[in-house]
C-alpha cells in the first residue's frame, strides 16, 4: 500500500504537467492495485483526492485515456465510490470518449460509465438525456464484429431499456435493424440470451415492436423454436420459452399484430395456429395466447371462425381438462372469449358446442381460470337468448356462480359471477331462469351488485331486478326483503352522482315492486314521493317523464 500511497503523490505531480511517461507508470500501478484489493486500493484513492485529477486526464488524443477508464471502472465496481465519481465530473467526458475510434478506449469507457451508473435510475435517466442510446447504437453498428465491445452494448441497452424515458430515444435509431442482425449471427446459447435480455424490454413499445417485425425478428423467432420445440436440454428449453413469449408480446401492438395476421393468410399466422396441437405445453400456451391477441378487432375474429381456430381451441382445452395445465386453460380461453365478441360469431361458436366445453371447467379453483371461463360465457350469450335459457337453468352453473358471487378475495371473480348472473336473466328474460336464480340465492348478489362503483354493473344489475319483479314477483319478494332492495333503490334515487340511466331503471323498479304489500309499505315509509318529485325538473327528459308516471304510481297507490 506504500507504494500506491506514492503512486498516487507522483500522479498528482504528474498530471499538472501531463508528463505521460510518468503518469503512465502511476497509472499501472494503481491497476495493479485495484486488482490485488479493490475495495482498499479505492478508499486510498479517494482519500488522496485523484479522481477530480481525472477528468483531464480523459483525453481523447492521449495514449494513458483507457487505463484512466479502466481504473474508473474498477472503482466503481464499489457502490460507495459512485457518488464520487460523479461528484468528480467523470461523466461528461466518458460520454465524450464514445466518439473515439479506439476501440480499447471505447470498451473501457462503457465498462465504466455502465458501472458509475448499475443500478442507478436517475444516472442511467442523466445518460438518455446527454444522447448515450444514439451514440452506442452506433458503435454496435461500426464494431459488431468485437465481441467484447458488443457485449458491452447490449449490457448498456439491457439497463438503459428498462427506462420508460429510452424508449423513445430507442425508436428514433435503427437499433432493431442491428439487434435482428446480431442474433442471425449468433450460435451460442448465451449470446442468444444477451440479446433477448434487450429484446424483451424494447418490445414493449409499440413502435419499436413493428420496427423488429420490419427488420425479420419474427423468422428468427420462428427458427428458435423450431431448432428448439424437441429438445431436451435445459438451454433449450429456455430458448423455446424466450422466443415463444417474445414471439406474443410482439402481437400486443395493434400494427404489429395486424402486420403479422395478413388477413389470415400470412405465414407467421399459419405457423403460430400449428402451435396449438403441439404436444409441447410451452407451444400450446404461446399459440392460444397468439391467437387471443390476433383476436383484437372484429373483422379478424371473423376470418378465425370462419376458418375453424374454435375447434382447434376446444381440443386443445378437452385435452387439459384432465392434465389441467392452468396457464394453458387460461390462454385457450382468454382466445375463446375475444372470438366470441363479435355478434356474427356468438351462434357459430354455441354450435359448435364451446359452452359446453367451457362448462367442463366449472370446477376449477383456480381464480384465473374461473375469471376467464366467466368471460367467455357471457360473451356467448350476449344476444343470444336460447343459450342464455339453457345456462341459466343449469342448476350446477347457477349454484357455483352465487358461490363465486362471495369470492371477496378475488375481485375479478366476483364481479364477473354477478355480471353472468344477471346476463343470463336478461338475455333469456325467461321465468325458468329468474326461478332457478331466486332458488340459488342470487337475488341478494344483484341488489349488491346495484350499489356497485361501476354503472355498467349497476345498471345490469337493476335491469335483471326489474325482470325478475316483472316475471316473478311472488318467487323474490322474500329476497327482496331480505336484501334491502327498496332502501337500496332511495339510496340510488337520492344520490346525485347516480347516472340518468340508473335513476331511470331505479324507477322502473320501484313500480315493478308496488305490487307487492311488504314491499310497498317499505316504499310508502321512505317517502319515496319527495324523491321522485324532485326527479320531474331533471334535464334528461327521459328521467323526467319517468319521473312523473312514477309520482303518478305512487300517488295513486299511497
Amino acid at each position: 500500500m506504500d507504494n500506491l500511497s506514492e503512486a498516487l503523490e507522483k500522479l498528482k505531480l504528474a498530471s499538472t504537467d501531463s508528463a505521460t511517461d510518468s503518469v503512465e507508470s502511476c497509472l499501472d500501478c494503481l491497476l495493479k492495485a485495484l486488482a490485488n484489493n479493490n475495495t482498499e486500493a479505492s478508499v486510498k484513492i479517494q482519500e488522496m483526492g485523484i479522481l477530480p485529477l481525472l477528468p483531464t486526464l480523459l483525453n481523447p488524443q492521449s495514449s494513458c485515456t483507457p487505463k484512466v477508464a479502466n481504473i474508473i471502472a474498477e472503482v466503481a465496481k464499489n457502490e460507495f465510490m459512485r457518488s464520487t465519481c460523479v461528484e468528480a465530473g467523470l461523466i461528461p467526458p466518458l460520454i465524450q470518449l464514445l466518439n473515439s475510434s479506439d476501440q480499447e478506449v471505447l470498451l473501457q469507457t462503457g465498462r465504466a460509465l455502465g458501472n458509475i451508473c448499475y443500478d442507478s435510475h436517475s444516472l442511467q435517466a442523466q445518460l438518455i438525456n446527454m444522447g448515450v442510446i444514439p451514440t452506442l447504437v452506433k458503435l454496435l453498428g461500426i464494431h459488431s464484429h468485437n465481441t467484447a465491445l458488443t457485449e458491452m452494448c447490449l449490457i448498456a441497452f439491457g439497463n438503459l431499456a428498462e427506462l420508460e424515458s429510452s424508449k423513445e430515444q430507442f425508436a428514433s435509431t435503427n437499433i432493431a435493424e442491428e439487434l435482428v442482425r446480431l442474433f442471425q449471427k449468433q450460435t451460442e446459447h448465451e449470446k442468444k440470451e444477451m440479446i433477448f435480455e434487450v429484446l424483451a424490454p424494447l418490445a414493449e413499445n409499440d413502435l419499436i415492436k413493428l420496427q423488429l417485425v420490419e427488420a425479420g425478428l419474427v423468422e428468427c423467432l420462428l427458427d428458435v423454436v423450431a431448432q428448439t420445440v424437441d429438445g431436451e436440454r435445459e438451454e433449450d428449453i429456455a430458448q423455446l420459452k424466450t422466443a415463444s413469449d417474445l414471439m406474443v408480446l410482439l402481437l400486443l401492438g395493434d400494427e404489429s399484430m395486424q402486420k403479422l395476421f395478413e388477413g389470415g393468410k400470412g405465414s407467421v399466422f399459419q405457423r403460430v395456429l400449428s402451435w396449438i396441437p403441439s404436444h409441447n405445453h410451452q407451444l400450446q400456451l404461446a399459440g392460444a395466447l397468439a391467437i387471443a391477441n390476433f383476436a383484437r378487432n372484429d373483422g379478424n375474429c371473423i376470418h378465425m371462425v370462419d376458418t375453424g381456430i374454435v375447434q382447434k381451441l376446444l381440443e386443445l382445452l378437452d385435452r387439459h381438462v384432465e392434465e389441467g395445465n392452468v396457464t394453458v386453460q387460461h390462454a385457450a380461453l382468454s382466445a375463446l372469449r375475444n372470438l366470441a365478441i363479435p355478434v356474427v360469431n356468438k351462434s357459430k361458436m354455441l354450435s359448435a358446442g364451446v359452452a359446453d366445453v367451457v362448462l367442463k371447467f366449472l370446477q376449477s379453483e383456480m381464480p384465473p381460470v374461473q375469471f376467464k371461463l366467466l368471460g367467455t360465457l357471457r360473451m356467448l350469450i350476449d344476444t343470444q337468448a336460447e343459450a342464455a335459457d339453457q345456462l341459466g337453468t343449469n342448476g350446477k352453473l347457477v349454484e357455483r356462480l352465487v358461490e363465486w358471487c362471495e369470492a371477496k378475495d378475488h375481485a375479478g371473480v366476483m364481479g364477473e359471477s354477478n355480471r353472468l348472473l344477471s346476463a343470463l336473466i336478461r338475455h333469456s328474460k325467461s321465468k325458468e331462469v329468474v326461478r332457478s336464480v331466486i332458488q340459488g340465492g342470487g337475488v341478494k348478489h344483484l341488489v349488491t351488485m346495484a350499489t356497485s362503483e361501476h354503472m355498467i354493473m349497476q345498471n345490469e344489475a337493476l335491469v335483471a331486478l326489474g325482470l325478475i319483479a316483472a316475471l316473478d314477483l311472488v318467487a323474490a319478494e322474500k329476497d327482496f326483503v331480505g336484501a334491502n332492495l327498496v332502501s337500496v333503490l332511495h339510496k340510488l334515487l337520492s344520490d346525485e352522482r347516480s347516472a340518468p340511466e340508473i335513476k331511470y331503471n331505479s324507477m322502473i323498479l320501484i313500480c315493478a315492486v308496488m305490487g307487492s304489500e311488504p314491499l310497498h309499505k317499505e316504499v310508502q315509509s321512505l317517502a319515496f314521493i319527495d324523491v321522485v318529485s324532485k326527479l320531474r325538473a331533471h334535464e334528461n327528459k327521459t328521467v323526467s317523464h319517468q319521473a312523473s308516471l312514477t309520482e303518478q304510481r305512487l300517488t295513486a297507490q299511497s
